[in-house]
């Protein structure tokens, strides 16, 4: 070496890419070729929104609170029949289809989970579901694109499903289990209460509904008769999954919805503490089942 600053090279070839040349040089790497600090510590990842939501899961999957990067997670390794589940999970902001993509995108950069679950409560809307009852699903309906008229709104739902190795693991936990899957619940009382889990499409949008017979209600059943339920987020996490990209893309994604009422005009909040608890019991039964890269 005399000195030289720069680069040499003395025949052959060289492929360089962000290059700078000289004293000082400096080159910008774009954010999304660098690794997020704390990628790879989830295998699955679990949005829930409301607050009784995140108690049952946090409670019934063993978490506890960390800070990552200014936002509120909670981590835990779940031991299910000797499978363990690294689990990381969030409370979205606020309710909603953009509240859930932008808690699945913290999932995604903080974490990279293999699988995100949403969990929580729903409303059914079939007459297989009970309320308590649990629907575990990989088909989702989005029902709030339409077109209004004159006459009413036109309706023009778009369903996705989640990818096959998902529909295979959802499978295989209702061969096991049984479809439907019974369970049972024993509360502090020492009351022993049994509820179901039923494999189904559910419908999504940015609706309350609190009308059995609504035009929305009607939509869905003309839609598929065998919609189960609805809820205001599934819709917007499977948008975050379809228009992922990069390295830290996340490979599946379920719903796990606990029947807190039959959106109808007596809907309450009386029972969203059993929905929620027994939506946490069934996602930590499934967790075994994910298909999740061990390496």
């Amino acid at each position: 070496m005399n000195g030289n600053s720069g680069i040499v090279n003395y025949g052959g070839s060289m492929d360089i890419s962000q290059s700078a040349v000289g004293h000082g040089a400096t080159v910008n790497v774009p954010a999304r070729e660098m690794a997020p600090p704390d990628a790879e510590r989830a295998d699955v990842g679990v949005i829930t929104i409301l607050g009784k939501e995140a108690g049952a899961v946090h409670e019934v999957l063993g978490l506890r609170r960390v800070q990552t990067g200014g936002l509120p997670f909670f981590e835990g390794a779940v031991d299910v029949r000797g499978t363990i589940t690294r689990i990381a999970a969030i409370r979205a902001l606020s309710q909603g289809q953009r509240s859930t993509v932008m808690a699945f995108d913290h999932l995604r950069r903080h974490y990279n989970p293999a699988v995100v679950v949403l969990t929580g409560i729903g409303g059914g809307i079939h007459k297989d579901t009970a309320i308590g009852d649990v629907v575990v699903t990989t088909r989702v309906v989005y029902y709030d694109l339409r077109k209004e008229t004159p006459d009413g709104p036109r309706r023009r739902g778009e369903e996705r499903e989640a990818p096959v190795p998902i529909g295979h693991a959802v499978n295989s936990f209702f061969t096991d289990y049984g479809e439907p899957a019974k369970f049972q619940a024993t509360y502090g009382s020492g009351i022993r209460r049994d509820y179901l889990v039923h494999n189904g499409p559910i419908g999504s949008g940015d609706a309350v509904i609190a009308d059995a017979e609504s035009e929305i209600i009607r939509y869905l059943r003309a839609f598929n008769d065998k919609i189960l339920a609805v809820d205001m987020e599934a819709g917007g996490l499977t948008q975050a999954f379809h228009e992922q990209d990069g390295s830290q893309a996340v490979r599946g994604w379920a719903i796990v919805r606990g029947i807190s009422d039959d959106a109808s005009p007596s809907k309450n909040d009386d029972n969203h503490d059993i929905a929620a608890r027994h939506a946490a019991t069934v996602l930590r039964s499934l967790l075994p089942y994910l298909p999740i890269d061990k390496k």
